[in-house]
Order: C-alpha cells, then sequence, then structure tokens
C-alpha cells in the first residue's frame, strides 16, 4: 500500500536504536511527526497573533496551535516504545553509550555550533553585530536558545533515567506490566488511562507554572509546566514497549487500529475544544493577556486531553491505513533524524531573506507563498545536507 500519510517520531532516532524488527508504523511516524514539525516552523512568522513578518495568514495559528498542542508528546511516547528492548538486548553501558553518541554529541554541536548560525539571522537584522560578538554573547552571557534540539537533550536525560530504573527495578517493572497486560490489550483502558494520567500531571503543573516559564541552565532549556507530561508519555512508552510483543498493539490488525474512527473523533473533539477557547479568550475575555482561573483550568484540561487523543489517534491512523508496503516517506527515513538536527539554520535564514518582502499583492497570499517557499527549500537543503553528512565515516552512526 502507497500512503502520503506516513509518519513517525523523532527519536531513539535511528535503527539501531530499533528492535531487530522494524515497525514501519512507527518509523513513519516519525517521518511524518518531523515534517510537521518543520511546517509549523515553517508557518510561525506569517501567523497572526504573535507574527514577526508583515504579512499573516490566521489559518496558520491553527496549523501551530495543532502541532504545539500534541506532537511532542506523541514524539517522547514513541521513542519510548523501544527504549526497554534496546537495554535487554544492548546491556545498560552500551545503551547508554550509545544514547551519548546518538544524542548528546549531536546536542552539543547543535548548542554550539548550528543554533547560533541559525539564530544570528535574527540577530543580525535586530542589532547588526558580527558573529563572532553574537556567539560570545551567546554562550557566555546568554540567552542561549537550543531551538528544536531541546527535545534531543530531554530525550538523553529520560533515556538516563530509564537505564537507572532499568538497574534498580527491571523485573519489577515487568511484573506491572504484566499484571495490566490483558487491561493494556483493551485500546480503551489505554485511551483512558493517558488522558486521565495526562489531566493529573499536567493540569496543577500549568495552573502553577503557567506557559511562560522555562527551566533553563545554558541551552538546557524545557518548559516548565510540560516537564511531568512529556515524562509520563515517554515512561507510557516504555512500559507498553517491554511487553509490546505480547500486547500487539503495534501491528495493522490490532483492536487499536481497527478503532481508529473513535481515536479520530476523540483528537477532533478535544482539537476542537481548544479552538473555541482560544476563540473565547481572544474575543469574549476582556484582558486576553491574563485570562481568569476558570479558562486557565479549563484549557490545562483541553490541553492534556487532546495530547492524549492526538497521541493514541495517530498511532491508531498509522497502523491502520500505513503499517506495510511502501510510503512516499520511506525515502525520508533514514535521513529523518539529520534533518530534524538541521532544519532550523536553513529555516530561519530564508525567513530572514524574505522578511518584509510582498510577494502578491494580498498579505495573506503573501504569508502562504512565503511559507511553502521556506518549507520546501528547507527540506531539500537539510535533507541534500544530511545525506552528504551521511557520507562521512562514521556519521551514519549518529545520524
Amino acid at each position: 500500500m502507497t500512503s502520503i500519510f506516513s509518519a513517525a517520531t523523532p527519536t531513539q532516532m535511528q535503527a539501531a536504536s530499533v528492535v531487530s524488527t522494524r515497525n514501519a508504523a512507527c518509523d513513519r511516524a516519525r517521518t511524518f511527526i518531523i515534517l510537521l514539525v518543520l511546517i509549523h516552523h515553517s508557518v510561525i512568522p506569517y501567523t497572526y497573533y504573535g507574527h514577526t513578518d508583515r504579512q499573516s495568514f490566521l489559518g496558520f495559528d491553527a496549523i501551530v496551535l495543532f502541532v504545539d498542542s500534541s506532537l511532542m508528546s506523541a514524539m517522547f511516547f514513541l521513542s519510548g516504545l523501544f527504549v526497554w528492548p534496546s537495554l535487554q538486548r544492548k546491556g545498560i553501558g552500551h545503551f547508554l553509550r550509545d544514547r551519548w553518541l546518538r544524542l548528546g554529541l549531536p546536542f552539543a554541536v547543535s548548542a554550539l555550533i548550528l543554533m547560533p548560525v541559525a539564530y544570528y539571522a535574527i540577530d543580525l537584522r535586530l542589532n547588526g553585530s558580527s558573529f563572532g560578538t553574537f556567539w560570545w554573547k551567546t554562550v557566555t552571557v546568554g540567552p542561549w536558545p537550543s531551538g528544536p534540539a531541546w527535545f534531543v537533550w530531554v530525550l538523553l536525560a529520560f533515556d538516563m533515567l530509564a537505564a537507572v530504573v532499568y538497574r534498580m527495578l527491571p523485573r519489577n517493572v515487568e511484573a506491572i506490566d504484566r499484571r495490566w497486560l490483558t487491561r493494556l490489550k483493551q485500546p480503551t483502558f489505554l485511551f483512558w488511562t493517558l488522558l486521565i494520567a495526562s489531566i493529573i500531571v499536567y493540569v496543577p503543573a500549568d495552573l502553577y507554572f503557567g506557559v511562560t516559564r522555562w527551566f533553563a541552565l545554558g541551552p538546557l532549556a524545557i518548559q516548565a509546566n510540560r516537564v511531568l507530561l512529556y515524562l509520563l508519555y515517554f515512561f507510557a512508552g516504555v512500559g507498553i514497549g517491554s511487553l509490546r510483543r505480547e500486547l500487539g498493539l503495534l501491528s495493522g490488525d490490532s483492536a487499536l487500529a481497527r478503532r481508529w474512527p473513535v481515536w479520530l473523533m476523540a483528537a477532533v473533539v478535544t482539537y476542537g475544544s481548544i479552538v473555541a477557547l482560544v476563540v473565547v479568550k481572544h474575543e469574549l475575555i476582556a484582558d486576553p493577556g491574563d485570562p481568569p482561573l476558570w479558562w486557565n483550568f479549563v484549557y490545562a484540561v483541553a490541553f492534556a486531553s487532546f495530547s492524549a487523543s492526538q497521541t493514541v489517534n495517530l498511532i491508531a491512523l498509522l497502523l491502520h491505513f500505513d503499517s506495510d508496503g511502501w510510503s512516499i516517506l520511506d525515502p525520508l527515513r533514514d535521513s529523518s533524524y539529520g534533518i530534524f538536527l538541521i532544519h532550523y539554520v536553513f529555516l530561519l535564514w530564508l525567513q530572514y531573506a524574505l522578511f518584509g518582502i510582498a510577494l502578491a499583492p494580498i498579505p495573506q497570499l503573501t504569508a502562504i507563498i512565503k511559507a511553502v517557499i521556506v518549507f520546501v527549500v528547507t527540506l531539500a537543503l537539510s535533507w541534500a545536507a544530511t545525506a552528504a553528512l551521511r557520507r562521512i565515516p562514521g556519521a551514519r552512526h549518529v545520524l
């Protein structure tokens, strides 16, 4: 079967980190999510609320809201699926060496070289300083943004924590998983468990920290209200991955895949509730910048619910429609991690080059044209650069 809707999540990001038998749907899920990340970053400057270019298109706000509200949780869930089998196969020492090579080294290169080069495009427009001055200020004074690579260091930290759990409580984890084996085979139970747990860990954190606070130490940064949510999805993936063969969840004929219309409807309803709340905030609340407590609470519940719904929906759709055969995204599979790491450099410089230029008589059309140009050219250049880097001896073990 050939499909344009294939995808897979960024991380445990390579063939070597996957169990001996590859799962086509998970591979494609990684690729699909990475492409959505590229789309997300391509349209951000041209959004209506908070845009940085003169032209904007309101439809892009819906894309940004969709990606920001669900995909990172799905990425961590899919990344966790292969951790336990990898630990069992490689052992803790080999597993950690592999993670530091595939995640730690790329993050260091990204933080020290790639992201300063990328963000210099913004500084050049605003301040016009030399690159050397900008780089030195970035690494000594800050801020030191890590861009999309924040995901890589957080995943490395989670992998290290999983290795500690594996070292201290291996049999306990597997015993707990087997105790829940019968229930976990029921996708409805999995969905409601994930949804309720998401609300429990996310809502209090969101109400306490808000959406603007980040924990940051140099280039190591993560949004404060989402730390526990991401940890939950990662370890949910670890737990399910430890019994994935017994559960049979990752097959195209599983109950999860067969009931894809249910999960699709759940994702549509929960995303619709988020959109409705955003409209209420901007149209009916006197001060949208400081909404009342009831709105923050309801929005946090809707956000957590959509994270759970879309994660289950994404996996179910891919398992049902795209778990075998060939997909047009398969050629991107081996380069997807490199594309994820490199794309921000090309993307920010392209947005810098197009800044303020009117490409059409209608501002909304200009915004659409710019976003398409940025996405297509960024994908092409990132793919070509990754393919070239992978020809360097030893680079395939990292990219």
